[in-house]
């Protein structure tokens, strides 16, 4: 088995960082079509929870390819961002749109994700909110480092800090090929 792979910061709590074998074993084990609609969106947008919180209620600021997102992160400099799908990011986003309700709280969403990896069969240490958000970055960065900047500005990032964390993950090559299937077209 391999080992997990955390997102840690000098201050605060780490982050799990999804294998893309995990990510297929949460999608099967999440039991309503809705909480999958909205744990894809959130993985494949990359967008941070709140962002895609407020997403719902601002739907036409979905524009096919792209989001053009509030940023809503206290220390950012510019008001919105464009953020970049692809089509399955596409796919995902639509469904989330239709998707009867938002989502839920922060600290219950990362119950239901705890939960679901145990029903995967997945250790659900460190899984949060924000565990779609820097698995995707993290398989972007190691798949497209001639487009990393392109890949910070999306996710609303600046470069020092991502190169620091995503470029030392421990992925295996089969991590490495499986992540093409969920990231093909970005």
């Amino acid at each position: 088995m391999n080992e997990i792979i955390l997102h840690e910061y000098k201050k605060g709590k780490p982050v799990r960082v999804f294998r893309p074998c995990e990510v297929r074993a949460l999608v099967r084990a999440i039991p309503k079509n809705e909480y999958k609609d909205k744990f894809e969106a959130l993985l494949y947008s990359g967008c941070r929870y709140a962002e895609l919180k407020w997403l719902y209620n601002n739907p036409r600021r979905f524009k096919g390819e792209y989001i053009h997102i509030k940023n809503m992160k206290a220390l950012s400099k510019e008001a919105y961002r464009w953020v970049r799908l692809n089509l399955q990011g596409q796919r995902a986003i639509e469904n989330f749109l239709r998707s009867k309700t938002n989502l839920p709280s922060y600290s219950s969403w990362g119950e239901n994700l705890k939960r679901w990896c145990k029903l995967a069969g997945i250790k659900p240490d460190s899984a949060c909110a924000k565990s779609t958000r820097k698995t995707l970055e993290s398989w972007l960065v190691v798949s497209f480092s001639n487009r990393v900047n392109e890949i910070f500005i999306s996710q609303g990032h600046n470069e020092t800090v991502a190169l620091k964390h995503y470029l030392t993950f421990p992925f295996t090559n089969q991590d490495r090929n499986d992540m093409l299937y969920f990231i093909e077209g970005w």
